[in-house]
């Protein structure tokens, strides 16, 4: 047996129809198509359609969007920061980057740049340049004398982080506001029968 003597079994593939090639063949005049209407012609979609009816992907209630602005980070922990220094891929001495990262296989394919996680134990001490991180992470690696360097924000960031701190303080007084006033008068149900 040889590769170019490789063969389907018998009766695994069968030839396709040709329609429309006379009435002799089985096929002609109309194809298989039967007669006239909407589903004997060409281009017809009547996928979803229920006759007039509201149809159930309308019907049913609609959850959640696709952010166009998400951000997809590479995550690395700890413990496997540690393990590729241990193993020699990664030079403690130098500023560890996501470049230097990716050449020790720690991430495959920098999307929207490296975010560190506090995950596992850090004993060297490491200057980490990376996108983001999380507040263990940051404080493992201060705990052993190293940094983690992050970029400034930009403007838009920093407007959505005030927005952001606003709103949460006006929630904040209107529940302090709530929990001080009492019950109304007219709702007072704490006594007099």
């Amino acid at each position: 047996m040889r590769l170019n003597e490789l063969r389907d079994n018998e009766g695994a593939r069968s030839a396709r129809m040709r329609v429309g090639r006379g009435e002799g063949s089985g096929k002609g005049k109309t194809a298989g198509r039967g007669q006239k209407g909407q589903k004997s012609r060409s281009g017809v979609s009547l996928v979803g359609f229920e006759g007039g009816q509201m149809p159930l992907y309308r019907r049913v209630p609609k959850r959640g969007f696709n952010n166009l602005f998400r951000k997809n980070y590479e995550v690395v922990n700890l413990d496997r920061l540690q393990k590729a220094i241990d193993d020699k891929r990664l030079d403690a001495s130098a500023t560890i980057t996501a470049e230097t990262m990716a050449a020790a296989g720690l991430v495959s394919n920098n999307r929207d740049g490296v975010r560190l996680l506090g995950k596992g134990e850090l004993l060297s001490k490491v200057i980490i340049e990376v996108v983001g991180a999380s507040k263990s992470a940051v404080a493992a690696v201060e705990k052993v004398g190293g940094a983690v360097v992050l970029p400034e924000p930009t403007k838009v960031e920093l407007e959505a982080r005030e927005k952001s701190a606003k709103s949460q303080a006006k929630k904040r007084a209107a529940e302090v506001d709530k929990s001080t006033a009492g019950p109304t008068s007219e709702n007072d149900t704490t006594g007099e029968v």
